[in-house]
């Protein structure tokens, strides 16, 4: 099945769905070295965001969860593609330095579970 969405960051991922319905704040709610949440308050406490296609509405915080994101990358614990309902500019900034593919407006549901692969130039969302 495919998933048409509009393209933030191009290129590639794959990667399990790790999936919430709370925003994300990258600042202080991610631990950039080992891709942790480390946000007490958020439902992926403890859960490793790092190779995962992340699901998320949208982040808050800081500008500088921008540059949590790059951190991520360079520290090779980065999610594998992001999906937002609404991406705005702190997570599109971040996923666009950082190389992480990320889509958002999704038109259609995607599973809750399983692995799929993000197309970030494409803007698409494919997965058996």
């Amino acid at each position: 099945m495919l998933l048409q969405g509009r393209s933030i960051a191009k290129g590639t991922g794959t990667g399990p769905l790790l999936i919430t319905d709370t925003p994300i704040s990258f600042l202080g709610g991610v631990d950039p070295k080992t891709g942790i949440v480390i946000d007490e308050s958020h439902p992926l406490f403890g859960k490793s965001i790092t190779g995962k296609v992340l699901v998320f509405p949208y982040g808050k915080g800081s500008t500088v969860g921008s540059y949590v994101l790059y951190a991520l990358a360079k520290n090779h614990a980065a999610p594998a593609a992001i999906i937002n309902t609404e991406c705005e500019t702190i997570i599109a900034t971040g996923a666009i330095i950082a190389e992480i593919p990320t889509i958002d407006r999704l038109n259609g549901d995607l599973p809750t579970d399983g692995v799929v692969t993000v197309d970030g130039t494409r803007g698409t969302v494919s997965f058996a």
